[in-house]
């Protein structure tokens, strides 16, 4: 196992909430897939686990070393909680294709968020 690999990012929840009140369905359908919608619709107050998955989705984008940009969907990348509450990813689209030309073959995930942040640590592994 190598690390190809590290991305980390911090937002601030209050930058997300604003545009997500100014364009509710929009925005949740541009940067979330469905599960990860219903997963944080499901949430007393969704805010923070969206702008996790906001943090979490730029944490992966600086792994493959793009950003968002060109062909680079925010729903190529899905952040879904395992039994144990774990986050993991799936890759589709141009992310996975990029992903894969580098040898990246698992992406470690780590979110937390407060009241006012949201941040995300990701680590892109391969054999």
């Amino acid at each position: 196992m190598r690390i190809i690999g590290h991305g980390i990012d911090l937002v601030e929840t209050k930058r997300i909430e604003e545009v997500w009140r100014r364009h509710p369905d929009r925005f949740l359908d541009r940067i979330l897939t469905a599960a990860e919608r219903a997963y944080c619709e499901r949430r007393k107050n969704p805010l923070p686990n969206i702008a996790g998955r906001w943090a979490a989705k730029e944490a992966i984008l600086k792994v493959i070393g793009t950003g968002w940009r060109g062909e680079i969907a925010w729903t190529d990348i899905e952040v879904l909680n395992n039994k144990a509450g774990a986050p993991q990813v799936s890759l589709s689209g141009r992310t996975k294709a990029i992903a894969d030309e580098l040898g990246v073959t698992q992406i470690l995930l780590s979110i937390t968020h407060t009241g006012h942040y949201a941040a995300a640590s990701a680590i892109g592994i391969g054999d």
